[in-house]
């Protein structure tokens, strides 16, 4: 029915059907479209007909809706759809992303909501809730399928049979033994290439690749980017499995950490999205400005230092903003680098030292260039060798330099434990400004009597 319907089209459809209260013909529309395409068009929708829009909705549909929506809609729906049909729909939901969101709830809310959800469903949540945010077991789901190691492969079939439909994933099998504890995995692959009679534990792979519960959420994303696995089993200290975290919920890991490298590699604050009032984006990005603002006097005081110097050769003036600009710039390209292939790289002193011999020869390779290039333009502008020189040699110098402090100072905070992204473009941009003035005039200082006024 809506395959060959334009977006504007549904949504004029389905406002019309919920004008007419025509449920058949909206559910006919629904049922072919994509939760992700239904969240849209639920925003999309006037807001006197979106109550009416939920209420047409079945449990299950309002549960796929609602996981597609940020937590402020989420909070939304819920208001509107009242608090009976909120519960049933958490009880679908996945306990991790209801963790969250429960965790934006007035503490009194969330009480209302666990009493009314049913008490398997709000213990697993509750104990999610329990282990520290941005951690295996915060981001691990319950809902998976596990199997004792003396199934055989028809039992296992028919325990899927049942299972299949509460399980977020069956790509892979858990095998436990009778302490809960992990012994083994088994493909859906391998399970339908087997024998009926066959021992799991005969086909069962013994070594298990799992995480900890407390382990950070972005190893958990390395692992799973490492060994290609659409889930990774949760484990406890004494090895008992407890939960499972499946590829959906690493992609939001993956997006979540990129979006806060992102806003730290660019000094604007946390949280700054679209909708952020122009207030608090404002005070977010004030502290890291300030800081800069105060480092950047150094620059003004660099320059004073130097005014007889200007003063003797007005066109160095000329040549200034070129030099500061290209040492920051190429100090934020190493940066970036670092910063993006230590997501996926472990840190070791030959990794090291290859990295910062590699961008020690591309500041090499960068400066010689474009110092003879401006060089050249130096000449020909002034037919002045000197100055040509002077500009081109003090290029040549501040680029090596910016490229490797953008190198060395993410490698130094990565391997005190701090967050690398925090050495900020700005920050490595206004340290080389200094750096690169202070090599600049030193070098012109150096040449002013053969310099021409």
């Amino acid at each position: 029915m809506v395959k060959n319907m334009t977006e504007d089209q549904i949504i004029l459809n389905i406002i019309t059907f919920l004008k007419d209260g025509k449920r058949k013909a909206f559910q006919d529309i629904i049922e072919e479209l994509q939760p992700y395409d239904t969240g849209v068009i639920y925003q999309q929708l006037p807001e006197k007909h979106k109550v009416r829009f939920l209420t047409y909705l079945t449990i299950e549909q309002l549960t796929a809706l609602i996981q597609e929506l940020n937590q402020e809609l989420q909070l939304e729906v819920l208001q509107k759809i009242g608090v009976e049909k909120s519960a049933k729909v958490m009880d679908r939901m996945d306990n991790d992303d209801l963790a969250s969101l429960f965790d934006e709830m007035d503490p009194e809310v969330k009480s209302r909501f666990l009493a009314k959800m049913n008490k398997e469903e709000s213990t697993a949540v509750q104990d999610l809730m329990k282990y520290e945010a941005e951690t295996a077991g915060r981001l691990m789901t319950n809902r998976y399928v596990w199997i004792p190691q003396e199934y055989t492969v028809r039992e296992v079939v028919d325990k899927l049979k049942s299972f299949a439909e509460l399980a977020e994933t069956i790509n892979y099998l858990y095998v436990i033994d009778e302490e809960k504890r992990l012994v083994g995995v088994v493909s859906y692959r391998d399970l339908i290439l087997a024998d009926a009679h066959e021992k799991i534990q005969e086909i069962m792979f013994s070594r298990v690749i799992s995480v900890h519960v407390d382990t950070d959420q972005e190893e958990v994303a390395n692992i799973i980017e490492r060994y290609d696995f659409l889930a990774v089993p949760v484990v406890d200290d004494e090895k008992t499995l407890i939960g499972i975290i499946t590829v959906d919920d690493v992609i939001d890991v993956v997006i979540q950490e990129a979006n806060e490298d992102i806003e730290k590699l660019s000094a604007s604050g946390k949280d700054i999205d679209f909708d952020t009032p122009a207030l608090v984006a404002s005070a977010r990005r004030l502290p890291w400005l300030i800081l800069l603002l105060f480092i950047g006097l150094i620059s003004g005081s660099i320059i004073s230092g130097f005014e007889d110097t200007l003063g003797t050769v007005v066109a160095l003036a000329f040549f200034m903003p070129m030099i500061a600009g290209m040492t920051g710039n190429t100090g934020t390209q190493s940066l970036a680098v670092i910063v993006r292939g230590l997501i996926s790289r472990d840190l070791d002193k030959k990794l090291v030292t290859k990295v910062v011999l590699r961008e020690l020869g591309v500041g090499i390779t960068i400066g010689i260039t474009c110092a003879v290039l401006i060089a050249i333009i130096a000449f020909v502008w002034r037919g002045d060798l000197i100055l040509g020189m002077v500009v081109g040699v003090s290029l040549f110098f501040t680029l090596i330099i910016g490229t490797l402090a953008g190198t060395i100072i993410p490698l130094i905070l990565y391997k005190l434990n701090i967050d690398p992204a925090i050495a900020s473009g700005p920050l490595i941009t206004t340290v080389n400004d200094i750096l690169s003035l202070l090599i600049y005039f030193g070098i012109a200082t150096a040449f002013l009597s053969y310099l021409a006024p």
